[in-house]
């Protein structure tokens, strides 16, 4: 039998260990974590741990594992969670035409694992909650040696339910381990305020059992990472009620805000964690490890799935660099030039100052769109510390030899082109966020060791700094050590240009986002909300936030941007013509209205030929703020499920 290892780095004060599951003799007598039983004994802490062995996998994705093609659905294209589910939002397009999930016209399934109407792993999780207590006896009936694993099993049954309540809205909230016949399996949904209030109660209760769990030697689940997710979750619910006024809920808010801001000042408060800042990028570097975070120096890592490329591994950066295909859905595509536009200049103001849309006046340092990628010249150094310039890093190198040399391997330019058999990057936006440039991660195959960080240190500094802000609470001091640390680690000087230092009582102007905002949504944003969202934005793409974010915000709408690539200038066609194929310049053939289509101020048309989007913009409807419920659930007898409104099967 071959061992079945779940290689997960948890990263504390200090230290530091793999976490792993072999078989042995005392595993073997549990039952299947597919049949649930009494025989399940938990007698131990040893069948504790194991038998928590199993969640880990379940819910610390990661990068995934083997090929890393698989859905983590609803997503539009498989792949590592981190990566593909952008390309469910306004910050990235994918290959061929739209999917239904985005074009309202998907259909309920009748099965729940399309859109993660699942239940099978928080029965599991259910099942040692009520009995964990059976391994009393060999710990000297001393309760408090077990409140580490009850806490470990309260923190995946609120991720669990964190989910399903960000999806679905209102959910069964379940507490024990049914039966599939058991009559409360065909209870009505609870109320998303029920939903809420018991899941900030759960997560309480994993902070509780994990008091004083902080660097784990054993590399399992710690106090931290609860916290972590309790701001999460705070943050979520509380944005949520506040934004979405059809609830009549915004009065509650307070209190979650409260929470996520309390949770983030406690992780702030231990000093462990602190900001990647090492080298010239270090907010590329961050995301380009292969060792346990603890090992390469970075501090900012809460939680992250590591491994080891011999037991376990995954095939993200073969896909991500040297595939980026189509085949098996797999995340090939590009940036917006929607995420394009939002970053700022280096002087810490936006590209357009003043005016009105068509009649903007653009930033002095806005380099505009008429040459070659000049866009993304004197910008927010996190641009191309996330989407290649050609002529730098990913452009020139050679992923056969390893090597990254202009002289060497000339440069080699963006695919365009929406329906070639892969590697376009359709909008000419190629992101290097999550690249490595690393021969041996890419031959690797499903062996790849990249390290995928799951919480982290930024988005504390990003949760407490708009959760302040919408509360009223934001002061100065809070936004020169969250949102100005953040830029300073990207790389803006403040010494330079004082303005790239946002201030409370001075925003900077932006007339184009404005404009989004004022036509998009159906409430006001104020201008520091404004600069902490795009904060927000920048700084977290291409790491599974940006979908969530648009959904408590009710923010949909914003996917009706019109989706767009870069300008395909006349200076463009000429590099593009076919006669560059070999270096120093490499840009294969593409062809203006059969490669790509352009709008009428020459800017790259995202899914040009879709049947259901007219030039390229993308349809919402609000009741796509909640996923649809599986129709075989709807017409179980004796089920009381009702279809959430505007989808098939709703009453």
């Amino acid at each position: 039998m071959k061992k079945n290892i779940f290689r997960l780095i948890v990263i504390g004060a200090a230290s530091s260990l793999l976490l792993t599951q072999s078989c042995n003799d005392k595993f073997l007598q549990l039952s299947p974590e597919t049949d649930l039983s009494k025989d399940n004994s938990l007698y131990t802490e040893t069948e504790l741990k194991l038998y928590l062995n199993n969640l880990y996998s379940r819910y610390i994705l990661g990068h995934g594992t083997v090929w890393a093609d698989a859905k983590v659905n609803p997503n539009v294209v498989g792949g590592s969670h981190l990566l593909a589910s952008d390309f469910m939002t306004d910050n990235m397009v994918r290959y061929g035409n739209i999917s239904s999930i985005l074009d309202n016209t998907f259909i309920p399934p009748n099965g729940g694992a399309s859109v993660d109407w699942t239940w099978e792993n928080l029965r599991s999780v259910n099942y040692f909650i009520q009995n964990y207590t059976n391994a009393l006896p060999a710990v000297n009936n001393d309760i408090t040696r077990l409140n580490k694993y009850i806490g470990e099993a309260y923190f995946f049954k609120s991720m669990d339910y964190y989910r399903k309540l960000m999806l679905f809205g209102d959910v069964p909230w379940l507490s024990s381990d049914f039966n599939i016949d058991s009559k409360e399996l065909f209870n009505p949904r609870d109320r998303r305020t029920v939903v809420a209030d018991s899941l900030m109660k759960t997560i309480d209760m994993a902070i509780a059992g994990l008091e004083g769990v902080t660097g784990r030697p054993d590399g399992r689940i710690n106090q931290d990472m609860a916290l972590f997710l309790k701001a999460r979750i705070g943050l979520f619910e509380g944005s949520f009620r506040t934004y979405h006024n059809e609830l009549s809920l915004q009065s509650t808010a307070k209190s979650f805000l409260e929470a996520s801001v309390d949770a983030c000042e406690k992780i702030i408060a231990t000093g462990r964690y602190q900001l990647y800042a090492t080298g010239d990028s270090p907010y590329w570097k961050l995301f380009t490890f292969k060792k346990d975070p603890n090992s390469d120096g970075n501090k900012e890592a809460i939680l992250a799935r590591v491994y080891n490329g011999t037991v376990v591994g995954h095939a993200t950066q073969r896909y991500w660099d040297q595939n980026n295909s189509v085949s098996g859905g797999r995340p090939a595509g590009g940036a917006t030039r929607g995420l394009i536009d939002e970053y700022l200049c280096i002087d810490g103001k936006p590209i357009y100052t003043s005016g009105a849309a068509g009649n903007y006046t653009a930033n002095p340092l806005f380099k505009g769109y008429d040459g070659l990628w000049s866009e993304l010249e004197n910008r927010d150094p996190r641009l191309k510390q996330t989407i290649n310039y050609p002529g730098e890093n990913r452009s020139l190198f050679n992923r056969t030899d390893g090597t990254t040399s202009l002289e060497k391997n000339g440069i080699t330019y963006p695919r365009l082109s929406y329906n070639v058999s892969g590697g376009s990057t359709i909008t000419g936006y190629l992101p290097i966020k999550h690249w490595m440039g690393d021969r041996t991660e890419n031959e690797a195959t499903t062996n790849g060791q990249q390290t995928a960080i799951e919480f982290r240190y930024g988005e504390v500094l990003l949760m407490l700094a708009e959760a302040k802000a919408i509360l009223g609470t934001l002061t100065q001091n809070d936004l020169d050590r969250t949102i100005n640390l953040l830029r300073q680690r990207a790389g803006f000087d403040f010494a330079k240009y004082p303005s790239s230092k946002l201030e409370l009582g001075n925003p900077p102007a932006d007339p184009r986002l404005d404009e989004i905002y004022a036509t998009k949504l159906d409430y006001t944003v104020s201008p520091i909300i404004r600069e902490i969202r795009r904060e927000r934005r920048v700084e977290m793409v291409l790491e599974d936030r940006r979908y969530e974010d648009l959904m408590r915000w009710k923010a949909g709408n914003l996917m009706t941007v019109p989706l767009r690539g870069m300008k395909f200038t006349a200076e463009k066609g000429k590099l593009y013509d076919g006669s560059h194929t070999a270096k120093p310049i490499i840009a294969l053939k593409e062809e203006v209205n059969k490669d790509i289509f352009l709008d009428n101020n020459g800017f790259i048309i995202a899914y040009p030929r879709s049947a259901t989007i007219t030039n390229g913009v993308a349809l919402w409807a609000d009741y796509r703020y909640y996923w649809p419920l599986p129709l075989y659930d709807l017409t179980l007898d004796g089920s009381q499920l009702v279809q959430n409104p505007g989808w098939l099967g709703a009453k």
